[in-house]
């Protein structure tokens, strides 16, 4: 069984003890966090598609990590005119286990 999740306007497939990444979510590790939105479940052969959002399905999961990913560079550059620009950057993240699909 799996679902695909709604989370800020990005979508997750999900099963049951898996660790997904998400954006920083400003939560206490160990907490439990309930996400509602709901697009998509598949149980054994039936599937069961939103319009938009499932409404009787949640998804129940537990903060596991905080952290940030790899730099990755930023680079800007002008040929022939002397112009480089180096930046960085690195996002912040929360994975979040799931402990069970309720529907």
């Amino acid at each position: 069984m799996y679902a695909i999740l709604l989370d800020r306007n990005k979508q997750y497939k999900v099963t049951c003890g898996k660790i997904i990444r998400l954006e920083k979510i400003k939560m206490n590790i160990g907490e439990k966090i309930i996400f509602k939105k709901i697009i998509f479940l598949s149980k054994d052969e039936k599937s069961f598609i939103g319009k938009p959002i499932l409404s009787d399905v949640y998804i129940e999961g537990l903060i596991s990590k905080h952290g940030r990913e790899k730099k990755i560079k930023i680079i800007k550059f002008h040929r022939r005119k002397h112009y480089k620009k180096t930046q960085g950057h690195r996002q912040y993240y929360t994975d979040v286990k799931i402990k069970q699909i309720i529907y």
